[in-house]
């Protein structure tokens, strides 16, 4: 396996509002085989931190079913919109340029996000083809597109149900009702949406299960292939619902939700 930390940004790029921080991608690249597919994975933290629980353990996950994986360490709060956009799309992009030194197939990129992880995953989904995502040299809309979206109790309504400590952390409290709309998922699916394999569950206390339902709405109003998984019970923040990532709270482990990674598995191959 290939393992490092890489800065995402070189000198002079990142205009982060934290000058302490930088973000980095962490490759767990497979060194057997031809190419492969890859999974590049948001952890959640609702726009302030990035979770541990949703980093390595996923990309352990990711790679046990045969992908190249990669975890982000995006910008979080102070920064604001768009430099956790920012930080995904330059993500995306230097996976592909890398693509034959990593062996990875540039076509079959799956993002995979968390929670808050989730809300960037579905917004370079949807805004992959903004202007503010193409001024660095060689970006464009293609480079920026993932092939797939892997929505794990994402965070995506700005509206009654959203999950507000997000949007306060990524927009400010003072955000504009048209940055709110902008930034409701939901309502920038279109038909060139990628195709996405969501999941939840109906008595999630933290983020409100209607994110995944509305989503899942505006992917089908717009002809956009889904699979949808919503589970009877389970608290916030699963991830992969098993004692590789149990922090000590027994809720954490959840067989009967556990299922989603097999059902995502048998999801990725048929899509990438």
């Amino acid at each position: 396996m290939i393992h490092e930390t890489i800065d995402l940004w070189r000198d002079g790029e990142y205009n982060g509002a934290d000058k302490n921080f930088r973000p980095t991608l962490d490759t767990y690249v497979l060194k057997d085989g031809g190419k492969k597919g890859a999974v590049l994975i948001f952890p959640g933290g609702g726009y302030v931190m990035t979770s541990w629980r949703e980093a390595e353990p996923i990309a352990a996950w990711v790679n046990a079913a045969g992908y190249h994986a990669f975890v982000l360490n995006y910008s979080v709060a102070p920064n604001k919109h768009p430099q956790p956009l920012l930080d995904a799309a330059k993500a995306i992009r230097v996976i592909r340029e890398h693509a034959e030194t990593w062996r990875v197939d540039a076509d079959k990129i799956a993002v995979c996000g968390f929670s808050a992880g989730g809300h960037l995953a579905a917004s370079l989904g949807v805004h992959y083809d903004a202007p503010y995502l193409q001024t660095e040299e060689g970006a464009d809309a293609e480079k920026n597109r993932p092939n797939a979206l892997i929505l794990c109790y994402p965070v995506i309504t700005s509206g009654d149900r959203a999950h507000r400590g997000s949007f306060d952390n990524l927009l400010g409290k003072d955000a504009s009702e048209e940055m709110l709309h902008y930034m409701s998922l939901e309502k920038q699916v279109k038909p060139n949406t990628p195709p996405a394999f969501l999941w939840a569950t109906f008595n999630d206390g933290a983020v409100p299960v209607e994110s995944s339902l509305t989503f899942a709405a505006a992917l089908r109003e717009n002809g956009v292939p889904f699979e949808l998984h919503i589970f009877p019970d389970g608290v916030h923040g699963l991830s992969l619902c098993n004692q590789q990532t149990w922090d000590g709270n027994d809720a954490l482990v959840n067989p009967q939700v556990s299922v989603w990674t097999d059902l995502c598995k048998t999801w990725l191959k048929a899509t990438l």
